[in-house]
């Protein structure tokens, strides 16, 4: 992992040597395994129930880690409770896995949560509990249970996340947007994947956007491509780091892991991620959008 930026991409193998700490209650490690169930269904998944790796605690994405009311992302309070309620400090080393129709899907958009806030230690399984489960690494049907504790977050840090107004300087001003969406949904031929239920009412893409899909970054066995490999995909696409980029997908979480890539592994210093997305932008009135694949 050391042509990496950043230290925040574990191997299985370090997981595994670390398993003994994250079933410990005063261990400071803490495992945590993010998925939708509903949705990931469909593809090569296994339930948390049916075997997670040890110690892991399970967290739905939509329902631990987004406000249904607002169709927002954890207020600050409502963060710190659901951290503390699964045993977790602001201390602590934690890790995120998952699965879904790419790997990690929701896990990452969870550890850009827990960096929004704050969370200074936190890293990523590379490739997912696909490649946890495809190499034959350990799984337990057990839950583990850790005493409640005071989580304390520092942030939010605005800095990591992009809104509506940030969209509309990056048009104004020429600015780098990734669209980590395949390139149906780019081109406008779909509007989401199939199965998904919270879509726009139009669809194609930001004026401006490079289509980078997620696929485009991973190996065949889910883990990331190296740093030169990820770097060559991106100046391809117009970005480079120089200037501020903004990542986005449908609702925030696949463009989470293409955040990750450009922020936490190729050390890219202003790159934001707009959770709001294309169900937000694809469904104002008056927003500019473009069809076909934009070449």
């Amino acid at each position: 992992m050391s042509d990496y930026d950043n230290d925040v991409l574990v191997s299985a193998d370090w997981v595994e040597d670390h398993l003994e700490e994250f079933q410990s209650e005063d261990s400071g490690y803490r495992l945590l395994e993010v998925n939708n169930p509903t949705v990931t269904a469909d593809s090569e998944y296994t339930a948390y129930e049916e075997g997670h790796a040890p110690g892991a605690i399970f967290f739905d994405w939509e329902e631990d880690f987004t406000d249904q009311q607002t169709r927002d992302i954890l207020s600050k309070d409502a963060f710190e409770q659901t951290m503390g309620e699964a045993g977790i400090t602001e201390e602590d080393t934690i890790v995120f896995y998952g699965g879904g129709r790419v790997p990690n899907w929701f896990a990452l958009f969870a550890y850009w949560q827990a960096k929004y806030y704050g969370h200074e230690d936190a890293k990523v399984l590379d490739g997912g509990k696909g490649y946890w489960v495809d190499n034959d690494y350990p799984l337990t049907d057990e839950v583990p249970e850790f005493d409640a504790q005071e989580y304390n977050a520092r942030g939010p840090f605005e800095s990591l996340r992009a809104y509506r107004d940030d969209v509309d300087t990056a048009i104004e001003q020429g600015l780098p947007m990734v669209d980590v969406r395949s390139p149906e949904e780019f081109s406008g031929e779909v509007i989401a994947p199939e199965g998904l239920n919270e879509t726009a009412q139009r669809a194609g893409h930001i004026p401006g956007a490079s289509n980078v899909p997620i696929a485009t970054i991973l190996n065949d066995d889910g883990t990331f491509k190296s740093a030169d490999e990820l770097r060559e995909i991106y100046a391809e696409a117009g970005v480079d780091g120089e200037e501020s980029t903004i990542a986005y997908c449908r609702v925030g979480e696949r463009s989470s892991i293409e955040w990750f890539a450009l922020r936490e592994l190729l050390g890219f210093e202003d790159v934001r991620n707009y959770d709001g997305s294309w169900t937000e932008w694809g469904s104002m009135i008056r927003t500019p959008i473009e069809t076909g694949d934009g070449q």
